[in-house]
């Protein structure tokens, strides 16, 4: 057995009014299976349950919100979030998320990705000093810079010090959902973010699965451009972030991140040590290629090449 490997639809969603020609190009460069990210339109679905049902192509998982809700034409991920104070968007979020729930076991998919909010402010976020001293000084070593290390530390009580009702409400929100979600089979894959506000802390990954239970199907979701865009900023060391997490993983979203800090990439063309974070792949993991639409059909195919060439060394 092997891990699974997948191409998500972000790649190519934008670019198709049917959802069956959608999933033949990803086919066409040698996929069995695909990931339905969160810009999968109403006018896809019909011929997203086409291909589906004449076996063009498996879905491996699917993205949060899947498909987007009516009205709403482009990627939208966090349209509601499950940690905000606002009772209204509390709802609109689970309701929503069921719908994508129910829409991914129709798929047959294994996990549901999710998003899970922010802690909100309204003036001076904590993570905008951190980002403009670096802006001001590009070469500091955010390891070593003691100056940095004093305004990391301050932004991050900050928000700590903000993050307590946000955070209730997310694991109330989470817990609720992963009842409706294990009563139809998926699991749910708590992807770590990569903007500084954004919840959980990465810190936290361990203790929420711990409160949600061994029962619950909730797990840890790994995107390899986030965990460095994080690393990046002296937040957190990448490999010690897989093995905290290691024994609930479920999947990777696999990008490469450039010199300059854009993710998304083709695999190998970047700064992300593949090597690594492929040791922590196991055989019922599904890896997902989560590309910008700008990378080009011949660096997918590249990237897909790279990972299968990993995965051969590790699984045979």
């Amino acid at each position: 057995m092997k891990p699974i490997l997948a191409l998500s639809t972000c790649w190519n969603s934008f670019r198709h009014q049917d959802g069956y020609a959608m999933l033949q190009e990803i086919a066409a460069l040698g996929f069995t299976h695909a990931e339905l990210s969160h810009g999968i339109r109403i006018v896809l679905v019909p011929g997203i349950l086409k291909a589906v049902e004449d076996g063009v192509i498996r879905i491996s998982s699917t993205h949060n919100f899947c498909p987007l809700p009516a009205g709403v034409s482009q990627a939208a991920p966090n349209l509601f979030e499950p940690s905000q104070e606002e009772p209204r968007e509390r709802d609109q979020w689970l309701r929503h998320t069921k719908r994508s729930v129910d829409f991914a076991a129709q798929v047959k998919a294994r996990v549901l990705v999710l998003h899970l909010g922010s802690v909100k402010f309204w003036f001076f976020p904590p993570g905008r000093k951190v980002h403009a001293y670096l802006k001001k000084k590009p070469e500091t070593e955010v390891a070593n810079d003691a100056a940095y290390q004093a305004v990391l530390r301050k932004a991050c009580l900050n928000l700590r010090k903000n993050m307590a009702g946000p955070w209730k409400q997310v694991q109330e929100n989470l817990a609720q959902l992963g009842s409706y979600a294990k009563e139809r089979g998926l699991a749910l894959g708590c992807e770590n973010r990569e903007k500084f506000e954004e919840l959980p802390i990465d810190d936290d990954y361990p203790s929420l699965f711990e409160a949600l239970g061994p029962d619950s199907p909730a797990g840890y979701w790994h995107d390899t451009g986030h965990a460095d865009i994080k690393r990046a900023l002296g937040l957190i060391d990448h490999r010690q972030q897989l093995l905290r997490n290691a024994h609930r993983l479920l999947g990777f979203h696999l990008h490469d991140v450039s010199p300059t800090g854009k993710d998304h990439q083709a695999v190998g063309t970047g700064r992300i040590d593949f090597d690594m974070v492929s040791e922590f792949w196991r055989p019922e993991h599904l890896l997902t290629l989560e590309l910008s639409p700008r990378v080009s059909a011949e660096d997918v195919a590249v990237s897909k090449k790279r990972v299968e060439a990993l995965i051969a060394r590790r699984f045979g």
